[in-house]
């Protein structure tokens, strides 16, 4: 792989800007769907991306030699699909029970959750990954200082995009395995995947916040995002997070090297911060959340480093956002 040199494409900075903004950008556009329950609305996304996505499975599959998957590969497709609707499921939940900041940082503390399975993965957990996580969760305990002072923080919320964080490591170590491993093609992992993420979360909806296949209005409907109020929302979400943000950094890997890419995603809090303050002309931010939220992110890039140095930072530095 190339590196960050003068053989690397300029387009490909360009891009780097394009997908982490994008991907930035998720957080306050669900958060603004409120109308809609969070568990329909992380079904709503995951099924506008897997359309999205369709094409290029499609175009895959195609060029894959026969048998296409084993089925210890569908049983961890499965799994991984499963991670990934409690990721989005308990995140997008916590947009509506706390600040859109909070959420994002405790969202992205994944690195300090594989720090702390390393052990049971036989994996060395070294000096740098140690201090990284104590940076990490005392910057956590400073920002739950501001439960309370604002109408917007709440403990539960923080917990729930913690969660949110916890599961989307197993997401993470399953497609590292059927990508590393297996080698499977992009596409051919990445759209069954999100599709039954997407089928997780509707029975989930179905079955807890009393939506139905067919409803009036839209917001309660599984396929409600196909009506014209909310079609336009869906499309942004799936081609700007979901096509720009997550294809467009698969594609620059080929340039720019992985650790730059995965800095560079932990900063997601304060560009989502900025961009919901942009769009709503409001933030609430606590000295709390400031200093605790810097440190979080510290830490997180401290054990991003450590990880770098085994070439694992494909498992702490993934934006899902």
């Amino acid at each position: 792989m190339e590196g960050a040199d003068s053989g690397t494409p300029a387009g490909s900075w360009i891009l780097l800007g394009v997908a982490v903004i994008a991907v930035s950008s998720a957080g306050v556009v669900l958060q603004e769907m409120s109308e809609v329950p969070p568990l329909l609305r992380a079904s709503w996304r995951m099924q506008g991306t897997a359309l999205v996505l369709l094409p290029g499975f499609a175009y895959q599959l195609a060029k894959m030699e026969r048998p296409w998957l084993s089925s210890s590969d569908v049983w961890l497709i499965l799994a991984s699909s499963a991670f990934l609707a409690m990721h989005f499921g308990s995140w997008v939940w916590s947009l509506d029970h706390t600040s859109l900041v909070h959420s994002l940082l405790f969202v992205n503390t994944h690195p300090l959750v594989v720090v702390a399975m390393m052990p049971m993965i036989g994996s060395v957990v070294r000096r740098g990954h140690v201090i990284g996580v104590i940076v990490g969760f005392t910057g956590a305990v400073i920002t739950l200082l501001d439960v309370g002072s604002s109408g917007e923080v709440s403990m539960i919320g923080d917990a729930a995009a913690f969660v949110g964080a916890a599961t989307v490591v197993g997401y993470l170590f399953a497609g590292r395995h059927l990508r590393s491993v297996r080698e499977l093609p992009i596409f051919v992992y990445a759209f069954p995947v999100t599709l039954g993420a997407g089928v997780w979360l509707a029975l989930s909806s179905l079955g807890i916040e009393g939506t139905s296949l067919t409803s009036l209005p839209p917001e309660s409907a599984v396929l409600g995002w196909t009506d014209t109020a909310w079609v336009a929302w869906v499309a942004y979400l799936s081609l700007g997070p979901g096509l720009c943000g997550h294809t467009g950094i698969n594609t620059i890997l080929r340039w720019i090297p992985p650790i730059i890419i995965s800095i560079t995603l932990l900063f997601e809090p304060v560009l989502g911060g900025i961009i919901g303050w942009l769009w709503t002309g409001e933030a609430v931010l606590g000295a709390y959340t400031v200093l605790g939220g810097a440190l979080m992110i510290t830490g997180a890039i401290m054990i991003t480093l450590e990880e770098n140095s085994d070439r694992d930072s494909d498992l702490v530095g993934n934006g899902l956002s």
